[in-house]
């Protein structure tokens, strides 16, 4: 087991303290940091919003919230107490410049890292980082942390860049995106770049297509105000599903260095063959979910969960198809879904390989299958192999698929961070490796937007799908006129 190096001192102070993201990711990470001995004894994390608490009230909902999001074998007592005990609160409109900032302010220590994570809206980072920097909040250790997606459009998020970036440097600027702090997400690194054998494979002559895929089973979990302004294409596709495209398409960085690497992901993002309006509708498929079932359950459909009866075109499902305009990735198609309501709660990414030419065995020897790489993300993080080997056993040549599985957990027999564990420490470091520089953000958006226009321009709404389904039928058929089938042997 790696040796886990402590950081150093720490003020966080959380906006958006007492929201769903807070209670179900922030305070679970920084518990299980606390628990492996990560964070000082004397790191202080400070819930800053509207509701009216005190210190005594936030730390009932804390420990509530870790009784909910914490595994019951890793709930300690005394650590538990321990961490409550680092909590505190302040009572303050984060947008408002005449709340009371002397209360916050005389509980940060002027000679620590201070982290601001922004746990609100996108349309409140340049209110509350003004009013950081008027109230003389922002120090050189100073760092803000953004959650996406960073604006509803490119102009918005030039916006926001420019809003955030008066008051905090690109240095001092963190965009997670959870996803790249997944143990298995860094893993693509050490696949690529630490194993000649796979490096030399990584390219149109060997590799056949792409396959990206995020699913959820989960409808809109009381973001139904959020989720209805954004969609799938921008709460997920212009982050998530982007970022995990560049790791796959990347060219070797020429170090670790994080603007090395981020400036290698940024390539990727500029050599996506832009979509011309008329190909959209080819190239695309949106879809919104009709009443179903999630395991055996009946669920309702997107408008029910809305709770309103206006029709709503917002998309629930989005499956589409990119290609990368570079040397190594010529005539490859990417082929990127994501949706909610979905059979099955997986991401993954699936490398297919070109089929064999030419074949020395019996034509009833095998059901042939090409190889196929899946790095599965999501819900056991690993990597799985797949071959043709021979069957055991005597009576003939016979050969079947058989894959060489690497589950990380059981393989390193330990439990490994979640994303946010490694990313809230990674920003006390002041490591932005795993985060997105301003140009990735726009780049994203600058790809994505014509997507969105041309969707707007159109009378029809989404196609529905049932829940529990892998999604509108049009996204099977946007994959097998081309000869190819969606994995969705997700066991």
């Amino acid at each position: 087991m790696a040796k886990i190096i402590p950081v150093e001192s720490f003020d966080c102070v959380v906006f958006g303290a007492t929201g769903d993201l807070t209670l179900r990711k922030l305070l679970p990470a920084l518990y299980y940091r606390c628990r492996d001995g990560q964070v000082p004894q004397d790191a202080r994390i400070i819930g800053a919003a509207r509701s009216d608490l005190d210190d005594n009230a936030f730390r009932d909902r804390a420990v509530a919230a870790l009784k909910d999001h914490v595994d019951k074998k890793d709930l300690d007592t005394d650590v538990v107490r321990q961490f409550v005990e680092r909590l505190h609160y302040v009572r303050i409109d984060a947008t408002a410049a005449k709340s009371d900032w002397s209360t916050l302010k005389a509980l940060l220590d002027p000679k620590r890292v201070r982290v601001f994570y922004l746990a609100t809206a996108p349309d409140l980072y340049g209110p509350i980082c003004r009013n950081l920097g008027a109230n003389r909040l922002v120090t050189e250790h100073s760092r803000v942390v953004l959650e996406k997606p960073i604006g509803h459009d490119l102009e918005s998020a030039r916006s926001i860049i420019h809003q955030v970036g008066e008051i905090f440097s690109e240095a001092q600027t963190f965009r997670i995106d959870h996803f790249l702090g997944k143990e298995t997400v860094q893993n693509l690194m050490a696949l690529r770049f630490a194993n000649t054998i796979f490096e030399r494979l990584w390219s149109s002559d060997v590799i056949d297509h792409v396959q990206i895929t995020v699913a959820e089973t989960v409808g809109l979990e009381g973001r139904a105000g959020y989720y209805d302004r954004s969609g799938a294409m921008r709460d997920m596709v212009q982050n998530h599903l982007l970022q995990l495209l560049c790791l796959i398409a990347m060219e070797p960085p020429v170090s670790l260095d994080a603007d090395r690497v981020r400036d290698e992901k940024l390539k990727v993002l500029r050599a996506l063959r832009p979509m011309e309006p008329h190909e959209v509708s080819t190239l695309t498929v949106r879809g919104q979910y009709a009443q179903g079932a999630i395991e055996g359950k009946p669920v309702g459909s997107y408008q029910t969960d809305l709770g309103h009866e206006d029709p709503s075109g917002t998309e629930t499902f989005v499956a589409l198809k990119a290609e990368v305009r570079t040397w190594r990735w010529a005539n490859v198609p990417f082929y990127l879904r994501t949706g909610k309501r979905l059979p099955q709660k997986v991401s993954e990414i699936v490398i297919q390989f070109r089929a064999q030419p030419f074949s020395i065995f019996p034509a009833d020897a095998a059901d042939w299958q090409p190889n196929r790489l899946i790095v599965r993300l999501q819900p056991e993080e690993g990597m799985r192999l797949e071959m043709m080997t021979k069957d055991p056993g005597p009576g003939g040549l016979r050969l079947s698929q058989t894959g060489l599985d690497i589950r990380f957990e059981k393989a390193f027999g330990m439990r490994f961070p979640d994303a946010y564990e490694r990313l809230l420490m990674d920003t006390v470091r002041g490591n932005p490796t795993l985060f997105m520089r301003h140009d990735e953000v726009e780049a994203a958006w600058a790809w994505v937007e014509p997507i969105l226009d041309a969707w707007a321009s159109r009378p029809d709404h989404p196609r529905p799908y049932p829940a529990g389904s892998w999604g509108p039928t049009a996204a099977i058929a946007l994959i097998e006129r081309d000869g190819r089938t969606w994995h969705e042997d997700l066991g």
